[in-house]
C-alpha cells in the first residue's frame, strides 16, 4: 500500500494546524507554503489536511480536496486520488470532503476566518504567485452570519440586490452596501471581510464607508459609491424564489459494486446492520451525498466508488452546491449517522485510563498502596469556592429555608434551589441552581424552576441559572457545596401525600432503619455521600420490625388481604397462590391470597469494587473498602463518617474478607461490578447556534468557534457532552432565562451530534456580559470585547473606524469590601476533619473574570402547562397543591431575603426626568423594561412612595401599574 502513496504526504498530520498541496499543471502535487494559506487560485486543485489534537483520544484528520472554478478534469480527478493517498498514509482514519470554489462547506470556511476570496489565476511554487495578478475594481458578494462565503460577481449595477451584503473595492476606499433585507450579523461578518481586505490589499491606509440599501445621494459617501455605477438608480425589487422542498428528508442508499454499479438497497428503513465492512455504499440525500467506505475495502475500491459518485452528479446534472462527504467505518459523521434509526452508542474510555486502572489493581492485589492521580482540568472548578451558601426546599407551594447545618443533606424525593455568592472580580458573583431529586412530584420541579427563576431576577444582578437532574450533577456544583450527603425519601408536603395517596412505602432516611451509603469524592472539599437502595421486609405493607431483609426475617407474618396495586420502585411482583408457604431463616412466613413486594436484586448488587461504603443496620455501622478504591477514598470515608454521626463505632471490612454477619446485614452475597469505572471518551466542546420561528426549531454548528462567534442578536449553545450552556445575547429575541432553559431542554431532544445526550443534562443559562470563567476557559477570552455597546454591525464597525467605546465597568461594590460581609473570617466551610477541626476550601488561583452587561432581563414566571414538562419522574400523576404551611416563607419573603439591602445594585443612576418614557432628553443603553432601578434611592422613594424591597414584594400586575402612572413603563 505504501508504494501507492505519494511522498510528498511524509509525516503529515503529526502535528497539530493546516497542511496545504497544491496540484500544479504539471500534474504534481506540491506544499503551499504557511504564508500563502487561504488564497486560492481559480485554475487550482488543492488537497488541504486539517488535524486537531482533542482533550482526549486520538487526533482528528479532516482532508479536504478544493476544486478551482477553472481546474480541468485532470487535475480535480488527481486531487481526489491523492486526497484519498493521504487518507491511507493516515491509517484510513479520516473524514474526506470535496469542496466547490463558491460552495464551500462552513467547516472548511471555518479553516481561513475571516474569509476565503479566490484569486484568478494559476499558482506557481517557483515565484508562490499567480501568473499575471493585477490590481482591479471588484464587487464581491458576502453571505453567512458565522463564516462568510465571498463570491465575485460581474462589476455591475444589476448585481445588487436588496438581500444580500456587497463589497466594493476600489483604489482608494471600501465600500460595504447593506441590502434592506440583509441581517445585522450577515453586515457585521462582511465588516471583518472589509477589515482583511484593507490590511491585506491596502496596507491598512485605504478608507472604509457604509452604504445603506434606500439611502438617498444626500450622503456624500452614498453618492460617490453610486457614480462607480453610473449614478443612482432604485434596485428592482427580488422576485419571490419558490423552492419546493419535501415533507420529509429524501434518503436513498446504494450498494456500490465491483463493477462500478449502484445498486438500490431494499429496505422502508435504513440501519447499521445494512453496512457490510468490505463494501462501499453512497446514501444519496439530495443536497448532500454520502460515500461509506467499509474497513476491508482497497484504496483501488475507494476510488472507483468516489469515481462513480462524481459521474453520477455530473451525468444528473446536480447543482455544484451539493456536498460529497466520503466515510471510513467507524469514522461517521453525526449528520450521516442522523439518517439512521437507532444507530449504536460506542463507548470509547480512555486508554491512559484503562491501563492505569489495570496497573493500580495489580498492585493493590499484591499489597501495595497505589495512589490515582487526577485529571487536574476535569477537576478544577473555576470560581473562588469560598462564597456564601442559601438553600431553599420546595414545600408545596412554598419555599423553606434550610437551616444552615443542615443545608449539605438533601433528599431524593424532594427538588431544591441553591444560591451561590462567591467573590469575582470588582464585585459578588451569583449562581442558582435548582436540584431536581429523582423521586420527586413532577409539581415540585416545575416550581422549583419557576421559584429559581423570580429568586434571581429579583437580584438584578444578572447571575447564571443552572438546571440540575439528581445523578447528573455537575463537579462544580458538588464542589461550591463541599460535602454532600443524598439521601432516599423525601421530606415536602407533595411527596409525603403522594405515597400516602397510593399507598407506597415511605423510604426516607431514619437512624432506625438498615442505609448503605456510597462515599465518593476527589478532595476533602469535594466529597458525597450517597444512599443507594436497599432490601426491606414488608409486613402489611410496613416494615418489619426487625428491620431484616426477608430471608432473615424471624417474624411471622400474613397478608391478609389482597393488594394488586402493591408496587415499588426498581421492585418486582411474585405471586402467591392462597396457603403458599416460605422458608425463612429463623422462621417461615406465609401469605394469605395476595401479593408480596420484592426487590429485583439484593442490596449486595449496590457495591462496587471503585468505591468504599458506609453500611447502617440500626445496630452496627459497617465500612466496606473496594479492592479498586484509593487512598483518597479511604480518607474521604474516615471524614464523612464523622459528619453523618461522630458516635458511630464502625467495623471496617476490606473487600474479600467480609464476615457472614455482613453479607447476612445486605441479604446475601451475590455478584456485583468488580471492574474498575472508566471514563468515558471526553469530546471537545462543539458550539451551535439556534434559530426558532412559528415553532420551528433548527440547530446549526459553528466550526473553530471563538468569542466573536457569540454574536449579540443570537442565542447559542455550548455543548460540553456532560452539559450544556446557553448563552443568551443581549439583542436576542430571548428575554426570559426560563424561556432559555426550554430551549436546552429542546437541544437536549434534539441531540444534533447523535452522542445520546441524556435529557438530564445539566443546563447552563449564561448572559452576554456576565460570563463566568467555567464558560470563559473554552475560548480565547477578551474582556473587552464582551463590554462594547449596540448590535454586532455597530461594534465591527467602531473597530473597523478606530472609535473607542467607553468600557469602564462599574461596581457597586468590590469583593474585598464584600467579603467578610458575605463570609465571616472570608471563609465558609462545611467539612470536617477527623481530628475535629475545620477543613477549608482553597482559593482558586485565577481570579474570576467580571463583565458588565449593559441590559439586564426580566423573566416572567412560567404559565401553569410548564408542570408537564417532567414526565420523565416515577411518580406520572400530580399529587396537587396542598395548602402552604404557615410558618413557610412566601415567595415574596424569600425575595426579600434575597435582596435584603434597600440600596440599588444598579452601578449607574439616571434622573428620573431622563428616565421618563417621554422624556425629551432621553437616557440610551439601558433596559428599557426595568427603567426604575436606574433611580437613586431617595427619588425613587418620592416617586414610587415606598422602598424597592417593599415595590418589589407587589404582585407583578401592580408593579407595572405603577410604573405606568409615573412613565416608567
Amino acid at each position: 500500500m505504501s508504494k501507492q502513496i505519494d511522498s510528498v504526504f511524509d509525516g503529515a498530520g503529526a502535528k497539530p494546524g493546516l497542511e496545504i498541496w497544491c496540484v500544479e499543471k504539471q500534474l504534481r502535487l506540491v506544499p503551499v507554503p504557511k504564508s500563502l494559506h487561504g488564497k486560492f487560485y481559480s485554475g487550482n486543485s488543492y488537497v488541504v489536511l486539517s488535524t486537531v489534537l482533542p482533550r482526549s483520544g486520538p487526533p482528528q484528520h479532516d482532508i479536504h480536496y478544493w476544486l478551482g472554478k477553472d481546474a480541468n478534469e485532470v487535475e480535480s480527478t488527481l486531487a481526489s486520488d491523492k486526497a484519498l493517498e493521504l487518507d491511507s498514509a493516515l491509517g484510513s482514519c479520516t473524514v474526506q470532503y470535496r469542496e466547490v470554489q463558491g460552495q464551500e462547506t462552513e467547516k472548511f470556511l471555518s479553516y481561513f476566518k475571516p474569509c476565503v476570496i479566490p484569486i484568478e489565476g494559476v499558482f506557481s511554487s517557483d515565484s508562490g504567485q499567480l501568473n499575471g495578478e493585477s490590481y482591479k475594481i471588484s464587487l464581491l458578494t458576502c453571505k453567512g452570519e458565522h463564516v462568510v462565503s465571498v463570491k465575485e460577481v460581474p462589476f455591475s449595477r444589476s448585481s445588487l440586490n436588496h438581500n444580500d451584503v456587497f463589497i466594493l473595492d476600489t483604489a482608494s476606499k471600501i465600500f460595504l452596501f447593506s441590502g434592506c433585507n440583509s441581517s445585522t450579523q450577515e453586515r457585521a461578518k462582511a465588516l471583518e471581510v472589509v477589515q482583511y481586505i484593507k490590511e491585506n490589499k491596502h496596507g491598512g491606509t485605504c478608507e472604509v464607508a457604509t452604504v445603506e440599501d434606500g439611502k438617498l445621494v444626500g450622503d456624500p459617501e452614498v453618492g460617490e459609491f453610486w457614480s462607480f455605477f453610473g449614478g443612482y438608480a432604485p434596485i428592482p425589487r427580488d422576485s419571490p424564489c419558490v423552492e419546493k422542498q419535501s415533507d420529509s428528508p429524501f434518503s436513498q442508499l446504494f450498494w456500490i459494486t465491483a463493477q462500478a454499479k449502484l445498486c438500490p438497497c431494499e429496505g422502508s428503513s435504513l440501519n447499521k446492520e445494512m453496512l457490510e465492512t468490505n463494501k462501499c455504499y453512497m446514501l444519496d440525500c439530495g443536497a448532500e451525498i454520502f460515500v461509506w467506505m467499509g474497513r476491508n475495502t482497497s484504496i483501488t475500491e475507494r476510488k472507483k466508488s468516489i469515481s462513480v459518485t462524481e459521474d453520477l452528479l455530473r451525468n444528473q446534472g446536480r447543482s455544484m452546491a451539493t456536498h460529497l462527504t466520503f466515510l471510513t467505518e467507524g469514522l461517521e459523521t453525526s449528520i450521516f449517522r442522523s439518517y439512521f434509526n437507532n444507530w449504536p452508542q460506542v463507548v470509547e474510555p480512555k486508554l491512559y485510563e484503562e491501563g492505569r486502572g489495570k496497573v493500580a489493581a495489580i498492585f493493590k492485589q499484591q499489597g501495595y498502596d497505589v495512589k490515582e492521580l487526577p485529571d487536574e482540568e476535569d477537576c478544577q472548578p473555576y470560581i473562588n469556592c469560598r462564597g456564601k451558601l442559601k438553600v431553599w426546599r420546595i414545600n408545596g407551594e412554598q419555599l423553606t429555608l434550610i437551616p444552615d447545618p443542615e443545608q449539605t443533606k438533601l433528599f431524593s424525593g424532594d427538588c431544591y434551589i441553591v444560591q451561590y455568592t462567591y467573590p469575582g472580580n470588582g464585585r459578588d458573583e451569583h449562581l442558582f441552581y435548582a436540584w431536581l431529586g429523582r423521586d420527586s412530584v413532577p409539581d415540585d420541579r416545575a416550581d422549583a424552576i419557576s421559584h429559581m427563576n423570580a429568586i434571581a431576577d429579583s437580584s438584578k444582578r444578572d447571575p447564571v441559572l443552572v438546571q440540575v437532574n439528581q445523578d447528573k450533577e455537575p463537579l462544580l456544583f458538588f464542589s461550591i457545596f463541599q460535602t454532600v450527603i443524598i439521601f432516599k425519601g423525601g421530606l415536602s408536603k407533595r411527596y409525603k401525600n403522594l405515597i400516602a395517596e397510593k399507598g407506597i412505602l415511605d423510604e426516607t432516611y431514619d437512624e432506625q432503619k438498615t442505609a448503605l451509603f456510597r462515599v465518593q469524592g476527589i478532595s476533602p472539599e469535594n466529597m458525597q455521600a450517597i444512599q443507594v437502595d436497599q432490601d426491606i421486609l414488608l409486613h402489611n405493607n410496613n416494615p418489619c420490625d426487625c428491620n431484616a431483609t426477608k430471608s432473615l426475617c424471624k417474624c411471622k407474618f400474613q397478608l391478609l388481604t389482597p393488594k394488586p396495586w402493591l408496587r415499588f420502585e426498581n421492585q418486582r411482583m411474585r405471586d402467591l397462590g392462597n396457603g403458599e408457604r416460605g422458608q425463612g431463616v429463623g422462621g417461615e412466613w406465609s401469605v394469605g391470597w395476595g401479593t408480596h413486594g420484592e426487590r429485583d436484586q439484593q442490596v449486595s448488587n449496590s457495591l462496587n469494587s471503585s468505591y468504599c461504603y458506609i453500611l447502617q443496620t440500626g445496630t452496627s455501622i459497617f465500612t466496606w473498602i473496594g479492592n479498586l478504591s484509593s487512598t483518597v477514598d479511604h480518607a474521604l470515608l474516615d471524614r464523612m463518617l464523622e459528619l453523618i454521626n461522630p458516635t458511630w463505632q464502625p467495623i471496617s471490612v476490606r473487600e474479600g474478607s467480609e464476615p457472614d454477619i455482613f453479607w447476612n446485614a445486605l441479604g446475601g452475597k451475590t455478584e456485583y461490578p468488580r471492574q474498575k469505572e472508566l471514563k468515558q471518551h471526553v469530546e471537545d466542546p462543539h458550539l451551535f447556534t439556534l434559530t426558532f420561528v412559528d415553532g420551528d426549531f433548527k440547530v446549526k454548528e459553528i466550526y473553530n468557534f471563538a468569542q466573536d462567534d457569540l454574536t449579540t442578536e443570537d442565542v447559542l449553545i455550548l455543548d460540553c457532552h456532560e452539559e450544556i450552556h446557553v448563552w443568551i445575547g443581549s439583542h436576542s429575541n430571548v428575554k426570559s432565562k426560563q424561556q432559555a432553559i426550554l430551549l436546552g431542554m429542546k437541544f437536549l431532544q434534539t441531540d444534533p451530534l447523535v452522542e445520546g445526550l441524556s435529557s438530564e443534562t445539566p443546563i447552563y443559562v449564561i448572559t452576554e456580559g456576565r460570563e463566568p470563567l467555567f464558560f470563559t476557559r473554552f475560548f480565547e477570552w477578551d474582556s473587552s470585547k464582551a463590554n462594547m455597546h449596540g448590535n454586532s454591525f455597530e461594534r465591527r464597525l467602531a473597530i473597523i473606524k478606530g472609535k473607542k467605546q467607553n468600557l469602564e465597568v462599574h461596581t457597586s461594590k468590590s469583593w474585598k469590601a464584600s467579603s467578610k460581609e458575605t463570609t465571616p473570617d472570608g471563609l465558609r466551610s462545611k467539612s470536617v476533619s477527623s481530628n475535629g477541626r475545620n477543613s477549608t476550601s482553597p482559593v482558586s488561583s485565577a481570579s474570576v473574570t467580571h463583565f458588565n452587561s449593559p441590559t439586564n432581563y426580566q423573566f416572567s414566571t412560567p404559565a401553569p402547562t410548564a408542570r408537564k414538562l417532567f414526565p420523565g419522574s416515577p411518580f406520572h400523576e400530580s399529587a396537587g397543591s396542598p395548602k402552604a404551611e404557615a410558618e413557610s416563607p412566601s415567595q415574596a419573603a424569600v425575595l426579600a431575603q434575597v435582596d435584603g439591602n434597600d440600596a440599588s445594585e444598579n452601578s449607574v443612576i439616571y434622573p428620573y426626568e431622563r428616565l421618563k418614557v417621554n422624556s425629551s432628553d432621553p437616557v440610551t443603553d439601558i433596559d428599557v423594561t426595568k427603567r426604575e432601578v436606574y433611580l437613586c434611592d431617595e427619588e425613587f422613594r418620592e416617586k414610587f412612595g415606598m422602598r424597592r424591597k417593599a415595590f418589589y414584594e407587589l404582585p407583578k400586575w401592580r408593579q407595572n401599574k405603577l410604573k405606568i402612572s409615573l412613565h416608567l413603563f
